[in-house]
């Protein structure tokens, strides 16, 4: 591996990140058969890494697709590709990708194609995480529009599965930012209950206690698990239950659970402000806790950043 520059780990060997690529004939491309994780780092370690590599392994299983290496192995390359890539980037944090596709398929031809069994494609990259990017909805808090595009219904595919079919999640971002160039696509079922945005779980604190979505209708992160954790901690009760837009525009807070940022304020749903339409004070509470917990002030991270 180069000293100097950034590496990938690439179907069992490390390139530089530069050379990563996928061939257009992937059914990771053609077919979007391919699931994915992604995790952080706080001061150069990885955060929960076993947690995001099971489900990654998880994931693999129901989509009928095997892992070329060991789920411990894997665990291994994270280590160290960060330990590489840290070095080539100071100072940085970095979000970690985990990509594994059916594999290659040279003669695809829709359903007229045949080919042999093909092997995954893994890859394993790395990026710094741009926290300026964040900086107006840790200030400001973030504003959720909810696009026409519905949420994938679980009877169709597995909402605990993370997987690369997001088709109909790039068009709702699209829709959303027809409203506002700077919102959250806020994603319905087809009942119209809240789900979750393309990257992050939603919640509302309200009367007390703080509410998410049914889990069978979301890929729980192990952001939200986090926070649920964190929650117990601090005596706040955590139900699932069903959301509409009327609960959460009327409740104290709502907040954005993912790994990048942890937890992000959600200050506005469809124009209308939630609570007194500024980031709250348990929000605040809670990312505190969080930061003493990952050893980091992640308020100040992105805030200063």
């Amino acid at each position: 591996m180069s000293r100097y520059r950034p590496v990938a780990h690439l179907n069992g060997r490390f390139v530089p990140a530069s050379d990563c690529r996928l061939a257009v004939y992937d059914l990771g491309i053609v077919l979007g058969a391919a699931v994915t994780d992604f995790l952080r780092t706080f001061n150069g370690r990885p955060y929960r890494v076993r947690d995001h590599v099971e489900r990654l392994y998880r994931s693999a299983r129901y989509a009928y697709i095997e892992p070329p290496v060991s789920l411990e192995r894997s665990i291994e390359i994270t280590h160290e590709l960060i330990e590489h890539n840290i070095a080539a980037t100071p100072g940085a944090e970095l979000g970690v990708v985990y990509y594994l596709t059916a594999g290659i398929n040279e003669i695809y031809a829709g359903s007229a194609g045949t080919s042999e069994p093909s092997t995954p494609t893994y890859v394993q990259h790395t990026f710094p995480l741009p926290f300026h990017l964040w900086k107006p909805m840790f200030l400001d808090g973030a504003h959720c529009v909810t696009p026409a595009t519905r949420h994938w219904p679980p009877e169709c595919l597995s909402s605990k599965i993370k997987h690369r079919n997001r088709l109909h999640m790039w068009i709702g971002e699209q829709q959303a930012h027809l409203a506002d160039p700077e919102a959250v696509p806020l994603y319905l079922d087809l009942h119209g209950n809240i789900t979750e945005t393309g990257g992050s779980n939603f919640v509302i604190y309200s009367g007390g206690r703080v509410v998410s979505p049914r889990s069978n209708n979301v890929l729980r992160g192990i952001s939200l698990t986090a926070l649920v954790e964190l929650l117990e901690e601090m005596d706040i009760p955590f139900v699932e239950d069903d959301i509409h837009i009327y609960d959460a525009v009327n409740a104290d807070e709502a907040w954005l659970p993912t790994t990048p940022y942890c937890l992000g304020p959600v200050t506005k749903i469809n124009g209308c402000p939630v609570g007194n339409g500024a980031p709250g004070a348990l929000w605040r509470r809670v990312i505190d806790r969080w930061s003493e917990k990952v050893g980091k002030n992640i308020y100040r991270e992105i805030t200063e950043s």
